[in-house]
């Protein structure tokens, strides 16, 4: 018997990082995963996974997210794990990221939602949401990352909000805040500096354990929250950072 044996898993940015490797655990663990992304030439290899099914969606059109919907009967779990990581400080953030931030990180799980929860409460099961945050949020600051956290912080209070909303409904709402993740977003981005080795380096430095963390370890947190041995928790920012936040 797998931990989601009979349940339905939606899950965005699935394509690869964190969101990849919860898409395989969720399938493991006996779960029909429908696994999006808007990268489809990676979503695609996880066609060959039993279980899972790949559909392209952009989290910014709602139309798409209606479309995908209709082919879906039943929802029992929502991960929304799409994001987008902007660098800078208040003073180096113009308009144009500060919205696109926070159209990808926060108005996305609101797109998500909108569509997928009366479909949770109309089957009158329960049910349960996970939006994917940051210790870099309300949690903790972080230099040079101004509307990504803002963003971040936003994501917890909706978590809150929707918690306290449909609790009497049977749907549940958590969010998970991680810390560093080696991931190929976070290598990208290292890459992508002046001098990406002594970048590495430094970002290896602030972390209290000397690591970051694997994707697969934030997707064992997510499967927990997924299963119904989180069944009594909801609106609870999870932390996993390795003690950064500290």
């Amino acid at each position: 018997m797998g931990r989601l044996d009979g349940k339905t898993v939606v899950l965005t940015a699935a394509a690869q990082g964190i969101g990849r490797a919860s898409a395989e655990a969720f399938a493991r663990e006996g779960a029909r995963v429908i696994a999006t992304d808007i990268n489809v030439d990676k979503l695609k290899e996880l066609d060959s996974i039993k279980g899972i099914e790949t559909y392209k969606l952009d989290v910014t059109n709602m139309a798409e997210i209606e479309s995908l919907a209709a082919k879906i009967d039943i929802v029992d779990v929502l991960f929304n794990c799409a994001g987008y990581v902007h660098n800078g400080t208040l003073l180096e953030t113009d308009e144009k990221g500060w919205d696109m931030s926070f159209d990808i990180n926060v108005k996305s799980m609101y797109r998500m939602c909108k569509i997928f929860i009366p479909k949770m409460i109309s089957r009158g099961e329960p049910a349960c949401i996970i939006n994917m945050s940051s210790v870099a949020s309300s949690i903790k600051g972080v230099p040079n990352r101004c509307v990504y956290s803002t963003t971040k912080a936003a994501v917890i209070g909706l978590t809150k909000s929707i918690a306290a909303d449909y609790c009497e409904k049977k749907i549940r709402c958590n969010c998970v805040c991680p810390g560093t993740v080696d991931t190929p977003s976070l290598a990208g981005r290292i890459n992508a500096l002046e001098d990406p080795e002594k970048s590495l380096k430094d970002f290896v430095a602030r972390q209290k354990m000397g690591r970051f963390a694997s994707a697969d370890e934030v997707a064992s947190l997510v499967l927990y929250l997924a299963s119904d041995e989180s069944v009594y928790v909801t609106g609870q920012p999870f932390i996993i950072d390795g003690g950064w936040s500290l």
